[in-house]
C-alpha cells in the first residue's frame, strides 16, 4: 500500500465531496414525500413556517430539466411587421401600409426575410422612390440611398431580436425559474424552456408584455355618455322609426348640451330599444351617466364587440382622440364581465421616465400595489398633468391594458405615483418584473407552447431510474460472472463513478435531463469497457507466467494508454456537443462529459487501490475470471 496514500486521500476527498453536494438533493427527496403526506391545510401552514429552508434546500438541491419535473416550452416569434411600423412612425402612409401588407403575404407564402420582401415589394412599384422617405435616423438622411436603408432596417432587426433576448432573460431571472433555456432559433425566433413552471398563463403575460406603459387622460364623463347614446341608436337604424334616424342624425352632427348630461340607463327605461334586439346591448352592459367607463363586456363576448365597435361609422362617433381599452381585472360585480375605459390615444407621460418601481401594500386597504419613482424631468410633467386635472381621472396603462384610472385628488410632486387596483400580489411582482427588465424593442407572439405537465415528469424519471438500474444490474451481473472477484471491484467503481456524477452535476449547478440519463448509462458502459481493457491486459500478464502483482501491474501499464485516448476523444465529442447543440443535446453532453472524468478516476485509481489493498497488504488473490 506504499506509495498509495495521496490516492487514497484523493478518494476520500472526492467521495466526500460529492456527497456533501449531493445532501441537499436527498433533503429535498425527504422534504417532498413529508409534503406528499400532508393535507393542503398542513402543507400550506408548513411551507409557510418553513419557508426560508425549504428555498435554501430548492435552491442547492440537483436540477431537473423541463422533462423530469413539468414546465413549459415556448416558441416566441418578433413581430419585424411592428417593428417597420415604429421605425416609420408618422410618416407612414396608405402606400406604406399596402406595400407593407404585400411583403408580409410574400414573406409568409415564400418563407423570404421580411424586410427584404419589403424593400423588393417596394421598388418594384416605383422604381424611382426612395425608402428615406418613410425612415430616418442618425445614418438615414434624404439622400439616403435604398440599400442604405435595407442595411440600416437589417441591423435593426438582428438588434431587436439581441434586445428581445437580453428582455426575456431578465425577466425570466426575476421570475425566479431555476436553469431556464434561452435560445434563438434562426432569424426571428427565440425558444424558451422553463422547468416547474405550474402557471403558464402567467408566463404567457410575463413573455409577451412589451413594458410600454402610458399615463393618459380619459374622457369627458358627459362627451362620454352621449357618444353611448349615438352608437346605441346606431346599431337600431335597420329596425327603428325614420325619425329615430332623424334623431341619431342630429345628435350626430349637432350635439346639445343637454345630451353631455343624458343618462342611459333611462334611455333603455324609456325606450322599446332593448326589446327589438340591438346587437350592440347584446354584448354589452352600458355604464351610468357620469362615468369614463363605456360599459362592462364579458370574457365570451370581447370578440363580437371588438368587431362592433371597429366599424368605422362608430370610431366617428367616439369623443375626438378616444379610444375604448380593457381594464386589467374584471369588475366587482361579476368575475366574468370586464370594464371598457374611454382613453385618449395620446400619453401625457411614458414608462421612460420610471427610475425604480416595487411591489407593495396599501396602508389602508391592504391591497396590494406596485410604487414607482420618476426621474427630475417626470415628475416635472406628472406634477403639471396633476395640476391641470384635478377631479378628473387618469389612467395608468400598460400594454393597452388599464390597470387603474384615479381620480386626481391635487396635484403631486416629487415624482411619486401608483399602480393599484391589482388583483393580487403576483400580479403587482409581474408588473414590477415587465418594468425593471425594460420594454421589448417590437411585439412578440407565441407561436408553439408545449405544457409538459408534472405527472409527465414524474413517469419520465421513473422511465429514466428504471432504465439506468436495469442497465447498472446487467453490467454487474455480467462483470461478476465474467471476471469474478475482479468484476466486483469493477461493479463497486461503478457505484462510486454514478455519484461522482451526480455530484459534479450538483457542484456546477448543472441540470438532469432524460437525455442526460442516457449519457449516465452510456457512461456506465464506458466505465466498465475501461476495467475491460485493464482485466484483459491482466489475463495477458498472468497466461505469460507472471505473478498476480506483476499481471496487475503489467495490466494496468499497458491500457492506461488506449483508455485515456478512448475517453478523451470521447470528452472532446462531448464538448463540441454541448457547444453547438441545444436543449436535450446539451444535457446529454454535460453528464457525458461527467461521466468520463468520473470513469477515468473510479476505473484508473480507485480499483488500483482496492486490487493493491487485497493482493499486497492483505497477500490475497483475486481472480479474473
Amino acid at each position: 500500500m506504499q506509495g498509495n496514500g495521496f490516492k487514497i486521500g484523493a478518494v476520500v476527498f472526492f467521495l466526500a465531496l460529492s456527497l456533501w453536494y449531493l445532501f441537499p438533493s436527498v433533503q429535498g427527496l425527504s422534504l417532498n414525500n413529508q409534503l406528499t403526506d400532508m393535507d393542503q391545510e398542513e402543507r400550506s401552514d408548513y411551507e409557510r413556517e418553513n419557508y426560508a429552508r425549504i428555498e435554501s434546500i430548492k435552491e442547492r438541491s440537483l436540477n431537473l430539466g423541463l422533462d423530469l419535473q413539468g414546465g413549459m416550452h415556448t416558441t416566441m416569434e418578433v413581430g419585424l411587421h411592428e417593428l417597420l411600423v415604429q421605425l416609420a412612425g408618422e410618416r407612414r402612409d396608405d402606400a406604406f401600409d399596402q406595400v407593407l401588407a404585400a411583403a408580409d403575404l410574400r414573406s409568409q407564402e415564400d418563407g423570404v426575410s421580411l424586410i427584404d420582401a419589403f424593400v423588393e415589394e417596394f421598388e418594384s412599384r416605383d422604381s424611382e422612390a426612395s425608402l428615406s422617405r418613410y425612415f430616418r435616423s442618425e445614418e438615414i438622411t434624404r439622400r439616403s440611398s435604398n440599400a442604405d436603408v435595407t442595411d440600416f432596417l437589417s441591423t435593426q432587426a438582428t438588434d431587436a431580436i439581441a434586445r428581445a433576448m437580453e428582455v426575456i432573460r431578465n425577466r425570466v431571472d426575476r421570475f425566479g425559474v431555476t436553469e431556464p433555456s434561452i435560445q434563438t432559433q434562426g432569424s426571428r425566433r427565440i425558444v424558451v424552456e422553463l422547468p416547474g413552471i405550474d402557471d403558464p398563463e402567467r408566463v404567457r403575460r410575463l413573455l409577451k408584455g412589451t413594458a410600454r406603459l402610458e399615463f393618459r387622460l380619459m374622457a369627458d364623463p358627459g362627451e362620454l355618455n352621449s357618444s353611448l347614446q349615438r352608437i346605441i341608436s346606431h346599431f337600431e337604424v335597420d329596425v327603428a322609426p325614420p325619425e329615430v334616424v332623424e334623431n341619431v342624425d342630429e345628435d350626430t352632427t349637432n350635439v346639445e348640451p343637454s345630451d353631455t348630461t343624458f343618462d342611459v340607463s333611462q334611455l333603455l327605461a324609456d325606450s322599446e330599444i332593448d326589446d327589438v334586439g340591438n346587437p350592440l346591448l347584446d354584448v354589452l352592459i352600458p355604464a351610468g351617466q357620469g362615468s369614463v367607463v363605456f360599459g362592462e363586456v364579458s370574457v365570451q363576448d370581447t370578440s363580437t364587440f371588438n368587431a362592433l365597435m371597429s366599424e368605422s361609422e362608430v370610431m366617428a362617433m367616439l369623443p375626438r382622440d378616444i379610444e375604448l381599452l380593457y381594464d386589467a381585472n374584471p369588475s366587482s360585480t361579476s368575475g366574468e364581465y370586464y370594464p371598457v375605459l374611454a382613453v385618449n390615444v395620446n400619453a401625457e407621460l411614458t414608462g421612460d421616465v420610471i427610475t425604480d418601481s416595487r411591489a407593495d401594500f396599501d396602508q389602508t386597504t391592504n391591497q396590494p400595489l406596485v410604487d414607482m419613482e420618476m426621474n427630475s424631468e417626470g415628475a416635472r410633467i406628472w406634477s403639471r398633468l396633476t395640476g391641470a386635472n384635478v377631479g378628473k381621472n387618469i389612467a395608468i396603462v400598460l400594454d393597452q391594458v388599464v390597470y387603474s384610472y384615479p381620480t386626481v385628488i391635487n396635484q403631486i410632486s416629487g415624482g411619486r405615483s401608483q399602480i393599484t387596483g391589482l388583483a393580487s400580489q403576483e400580479e403587482a411582482d409581474d408588473i414590477v418584473t415587465v418594468l425593471k427588465s425594460g420594454a421589448l424593442p417590437a411585439p412578440v407572439e407565441i407561436v408553439e407552447e408545449r405544457t409538459v405537465g408534472p405527472s409527465l415528469g414524474v413517469v419520465a424519471r421513473q422511465s429514466g431510474f428504471t432504465s439506468l438500474m436495469v442497465g447498472l444490474t446487467i453490467v454487474a451481473l455480467f462483470m461478476i460472472i465474467y471476471y469474478r472477484a475482479g468484476g466486483m471491484v469493477a461493479d463497486l467503481a461503478l457505484i462510486i463513478n454514478i455519484i461522482f456524477i451526480l455530484g459534479i452535476l450538483s457542484a456546477f449547478n448543472a441540470t438532469l435531463t432524460l437525455p442526460g440519463i442516457a449519457g449516465i448509462v452510456l457512461t456506465i458502459g464506458m466505465a466498465v469497457d475501461a476495467n475491460v481493457l485493464i482485466f484483459e491486459r491482466v489475463r495477458e500478464e498472468q497466461s505469460s507466467g507472471k505473478t498476480l502483482k506483476a499481471s496487475i501491474d503489467g495490466g494496468y501499464g499497458k491500457a492506461l494508454s488506449a483508455i485515456i485516448d478512448a475517453n478523451i476523444t470521447t470528452f472532446f465529442v462531448g464538448l463540441i456537443l454541448y457547444s453547438f447543440g441545444v436543449g436535450p443535446i446539451q444535457g446529454f453532453a454535460v453528464t457525458l462529459m461527467a461521466g468520463i472524468l468520473a470513469s477515468l478516476f473510479s476505473a484508473i485509481v480507485f480499483t488500483r487501490i482496492i486490487f493493491d489493498f487485497v493482493v499486497i497488504g492483505r497477500r490475497g488473490a483475486v481472480s479474473f475470471g
